[in-house]
């Protein structure tokens, strides 16, 4: 009898490092959520990596990141969502709003963080930015508060302009309704005459730029988008092709090759998204997470293509310029 419990006790020493090794915590998932597509937003992606990393967390290594691309169809969202939360991811984090509100709706216990161009608060997202509450947090880059500011700048660069065509993504409501009203209410003080076209799809932008050779505004204004974003380089040449004046939200457009933007660097929120994501990873939570705001706005020209289009930068503004890209 002692003989057996002796081997019988020998048998269960060795079946511990077994059951040590089911009992330790499996690597928590990130579902990573945006409008664009990889090959677009890979800086983003980088940034946001480089946040997690200064929490600790490496992809592939003691966090896993799931990557989740719309690529402008943000009726994919429903669907995405609900699978997320049925098999409960980690943290769910987000550049974009339709996606955040949608993450929301989803799910009050996951924790969700969002790096948003709107204010949160008027989204819904959180209860203020001081105290978000419930499973909610992010950031704030102020993409679409500047939309007044960018039409000015525009006009400063084409002072003949006497129409505009404001170009929205239908897909993102959000984003899109107020933007319209932003600039709708900043052309009535300049003097401008506003026309509204859409676009959701890349076929949809082809459309707009044939829309915009019939009618010939004196200039574009594209409204802030991720999927305009990922398609700069399509905005870019079709721009130089119907010899348009456009001005964006993003750096990215105007590296592309696009006239000139105002706006946020939407890079660094993603490194603060990552951040947040990596502090939720370690215990913290959403709602003890004030929302950040990224304050710095930037103004980049690209000296090339104004040239391209006949156009003088005036020196006030070359002055005014964070970036003059030749």
């Amino acid at each position: 009898m002692k003989r057996r419990t002796f081997i019988a006790g020998l048998g269960s020493a060795a079946a511990w490092p077994v059951v040590a090794r089911a009992q330790q915590p499996a690597v928590p998932v990130i579902g990573f959520v945006s409008a664009g597509s990889a090959d677009a937003e890979a800086h983003y992606v980088a940034a946001f990596r480089k946040g997690l990393s200064e929490t600790g967390y490496v992809e592939g290594q003691n966090v896993t990141v799931e990557h989740h691309w719309l690529e402008g169809q943000f009726d994919r969202l429903p669907g995405l969502m609900a699978d997320l939360v049925r098999r409960r991811v980690a943290v769910i984090a987000t550049g974009t709003a339709a996606a955040a509100i949608e993450a929301k709706g989803a799910t009050a216990t996951i924790p969700i963080v969002f790096g948003v161009g709107d204010d949160p608060v008027k989204l819904g997202l959180v209860a203020s930015l001081a105290r978000p509450g419930g499973n909610v947090t992010g950031v704030n880059f102020f993409a679409r508060e500047v939309n007044s500011k960018r039409l000015a700048f525009l006009h400063e660069l084409v002072p003949e302009a006497v129409s505009i065509t404001v170009l929205v993504n239908p897909g993102n409501p959000t984003i899109a309704e107020a933007t319209l009203r932003d600039v709708q209410e900043g052309a009535r003080v300049i003097g401008l005459q506003v026309h509204v076209l859409k676009a959701s799809k890349i076929g949809e932008i082809d459309a707009a730029f044939a829309t915009f050779s019939r009618e010939r505004p004196d200039a574009l204004f594209v409204g802030p988008d991720a999927f305009f974003s990922s398609r700069r380089v399509q905005f870019a040449t079709l721009a130089a092709h119907h010899r348009i004046p456009a001005a964006y939200s993003l750096r990215d457009h105007v590296a592309a090759g696009g006239l000139m933007s105002y706006g946020p660097n939407v890079a660094d929120s993603y490194r603060l998204v990552g951040g947040y994501t990596g502090r939720i990873l370690r215990g913290e939570k959403p709602a003890d997470l004030p929302v950040q705001q990224v304050t710095k706005l930037e103004l980049v020209i690209n000296l090339k293509t104004a040239k391209a289009l006949g156009l003088t930068i005036p020196e006030t503004l070359l002055a005014t310029a964070d970036e003059v890209i030749q």
